[in-house]
């Protein structure tokens, strides 16, 4: 504010001393003889207000504006302050200046070449986010500069990325993008957190790699890919002959189980029936007397006798006495 303070007091000095004008005039007096007037008159003239102009030269240099998101780091004479200018309007001395650090997230693209644990060469693009730390942006600036991008987050960023894809083969590099910018992130995070860097992210947009590799890989898909139609082809097959056995197992366990029941019902029916039979027998048998036997032997014979006889053979023999005497 002293300088403020001097180049008011200097400007007023100005002004009122641009005020200031010599009269030189000549006159005559009553006896005829010339003289000269040589007064100085204070009067307000355009001249004055040029005064003014250092004064709002030196006000000026003296009001910096630091935009959102920034910071100001105040150099004085070569040497960086401890202290840095938030977001607004800021007082300054007229011989210091401001360097202005951008502390949003900002997004930077990369590209580099990296080799994979086999040795297959990959063209990898993508890009990291990053911040710096409102409160140390003027250590970075002293300790880095405003390049610090360059100075220190490519090169580390290009270091890490290589470490990681050497630690997969061409293969695995494939489908991990993820997992590979992850890793990496956390690799970059320490070394960059020396120098009040904060990496947000990593992104792994692409991984190219030669067209040999490229083919070959193809022509694996392709293999596999007809392989996978094969073995599908023959599960489905296998399918069909196991569900075609399977339907063929059970209409013969229908078929047999059919013939069960109907071999059961006969049996049973049998059964049934030779019970009938049997007890049917066993009820003629307990009704059959000697007197029945005669009386169907009576009934049945024809009157004939027979004209041989002899061995075993028999004929019905007729007891009409007894019957007669009986009668």
């Amino acid at each position: 504010m002293t300088w403020i303070y001097a180049a008011v007091v200097l400007s007023v000095v100005v002004f009122i001393a641009a005020g200031f004008k010599s009269d030189k005039s000549e006159y005559r007096d009553a006896s005829g003889s010339f003289h000269k007037n040589n007064n100085l008159a204070w009067k307000m003239n355009k001249k004055m207000w040029l005064a003014i102009l250092p004064l709002f030269i030196t006000v000026g240099g003296c009001i910096t504006s630091i935009p959102a998101g920034h910071t100001g780091v105040i150099v004085t004479f070569g040497k960086v302050e401890d202290k840095v200018l938030s977001e607004g309007i800021h007082a300054i001395l007229p011989y210091q200046e401001v360097v202005l650090f951008d502390n949003r997230v900002q997004k930077s693209s990369f590209d580099v070449s990296a080799f994979s644990s086999d040795i297959q060469q990959t063209n990898v693009k993508g890009s990291i986010n990053y911040t710096v730390d409102k409160s140390q942006s003027q250590s970075l600036y002293q300790n880095v500069g405003v390049s610090y991008y360059d100075t220190v987050i490519y090169p580390r960023l290009l270091e890490n990325i290589k470490l990681v894809f050497s630690k997969y083969t061409a293969e695995g590099l494939i489908g991990n993008r993820t997992v590979l910018a992850d890793e990496a992130c956390d690799l970059i995070k320490g070394e960059l957190a020396a120098f009040h860097i904060d990496v947000v992210s990593i992104s792994i947009e692409d991984i190219d790699f030669t067209d040999t590799f490229t083919d070959a890989v193809e022509a694996k898909q392709v293999a596999q890919q007809n392989k996978l139609t094969t073995e599908t082809q023959q599960e489905a097959e296998v399918i069909v002959a196991k569900a075609e056995a399977e339907k063929k197992v059970i209409a013969a366990e229908a078929d047999a189980e059919q013939a069960k029941i109907a071999a059961d019902a006969e049996a049973y029916a049998t059964r049934v029936k030779a019970e009938a039979e049997a007890e049917a027998n066993r009820k003629l048998a307990e009704s059959i007397t000697q007197d029945l036997i005669n009386y169907q032997q009576i009934t049945n014979w024809d009157g004939k006798l027979p004209t041989v006889t002899g061995g075993d053979s028999v004929f019905p023999m007729i007891d009409v006495t007894e019957q007669g005497a009986t009668e």
